[in-house]
């Protein structure tokens, strides 16, 4: 039997920015870290790991595809999942999506590949994990799940993000810690609110240092 393998011309890229931003006040995608805003951090070390990228928004101001939710009224993560696998099962080539969340910007700079090692079927999901948590956004998704998650999202009403992934196949991959000159840093820590923002600055400059 053939060992089943992926590699970056299986994988596109898609940054997840479709969410209310309640508690920031403001959209998230646009506030400023140091001298860029958040989603262009965010592009900037997707594109890096994986080509061709998009971002799941109703509008966005870098010049990339963009790919708004395919169900109306923000139905949550599992809808820019959704829109992220049908853009990518449009593409010539393109077997799976991996998924990344705009208000983690310091998110793993091997993501894409440590998940696409970790599958082993066609049909397996990969999510990110650290800490003891998982990170179900950022994940890596067979575009052959499209119509599945589909009419999940159509009839269920919690439209939860681990309970979808309790009916498929899944592992997770644990990322270790980050070493700052400050301290250890988790690469998922997100922003959801401005004093969150506050403390990414922080992170960024001990990042620089």
């Amino acid at each position: 039997m053939t060992e089943f393998s992926l590699d970056r011309s299986d994988i596109a890229g898609v940054v997840l920015a479709g969410g209310r931003s309640q508690r920031m006040g403001h959209d998230k995608a646009g506030a400023m870290l140091g001298t860029e805003s958040l989603l262009r951090h965010v592009l900037t070390r997707l594109s890096q790991q994986v080509v061709p990228v998009a971002v799941n928004a109703d509008t966005a101001a870098e010049n990339v595809p963009l790919v708004p939710d395919r169900f109306p009224g923000k139905a949550g993560p599992l809808a820019g999942i959704h829109a992220a696998m049908r853009y990518a099962a449009g593409l010539p080539a393109i077997t799976h999506v991996v998924t990344v969340s705009v208000d983690c910007p310091f998110f793993p700079t091997d993501l894409v590949a440590r998940l696409a090692a970790s599958v082993e079927r066609p049909s397996q999901i990969a999510i990110a994990a650290s800490e003891g948590r998982s990170h179900p956004v950022f994940g890596l998704w067979p575009v052959t799940l499209a119509t599945d998650l589909e009419t999940w999202i159509a009839t269920d009403e919690k439209r939860r993000v681990r309970d979808f992934l309790l009916r498929h196949d899944v592992t997770e991959v644990a990322f270790p810690l980050h070493p700052t000159r400050a301290s250890l840093l988790d690469p998922f820590f997100n922003i959801n609110t401005p004093d969150d923002l506050i403390e990414a600055e922080r992170w960024l400059e001990a990042l620089r240092a």
